[in-house]
């Protein structure tokens, strides 16, 4: 599997491989309490953000994806992350959908244009036939975006010693869902 080398784009977004560049301004938004209250790492430093990035680049090398940097296209501003991790689930390899977005872009339907574009990204382009969304239940809004994505179907699990719900959808979920664009 490949990394897209050029950027996905949304209407309003641009989904690309994170770089080293973009560690103070990833750093300014995963060092915010706020945005990461939900995250199992709390909020990072910028050694750590810069640590994530290149834990992200290795994963677009060793497994073709990994957690892409969402750029609004208006502003060219880094809003935040969306992409695709592997992870290890209840003893099980899995593929995760996650996201983080900056403050100043929640509410406008943001996280699930880039969640809903990685996605089609998983699905239709590098045929991986099942992912998993990981929700603390307290995150209201993370549950009403993969809701929108449509993810239905949850089972109680622990991760990193975090009471959370572990969404499924698999391919033929995928493709036969309503195209709704919301």
């Amino acid at each position: 599997m490949n990394t897209p080398r050029s950027p996905l784009d949304t209407p309003r977004l641009i989904l690309r491989e994170l770089t080293p560049d973009d560690t103070p301004a990833l750093a300014r938004i995963l060092g915010d309490a706020q945005v990461m209250r939900h995250s199992v790492r709390g909020v990072m430093s910028e050694q750590a953000t810069g640590e994530f990035i290149d834990w992200c680049r290795r994963s677009y090398r060793v497994h073709g994806f990994g957690p892409w940097a969402v750029q609004d296209k208006s502003s060219s501003t880094l809003a935040g992350f969306c992409g695709l991790n592997a992870e290890r689930v209840d003893d099980a390899d899995e593929i995760e959908i996650g996201y983080r977005l900056a403050p100043s872009f929640w509410g406008k339907g943001l996280g699930t244009e880039a969640a809903r574009r990685a996605l089609s990204h998983g699905f239709d382009k590098l045929r991986i036939d099942s992912l998993i969304a990981i929700v603390e239940p307290a995150n209201v809004a993370s549950v009403k975006v993969i809701q929108k994505l449509g993810f239905s179907g949850f089972i109680h699990s622990q991760y990193h010693r975090h009471g959370v719900r572990i969404y499924r959808m698999n391919a033929r979920q995928w493709s036969s869902r309503p195209t709704r664009e919301e």
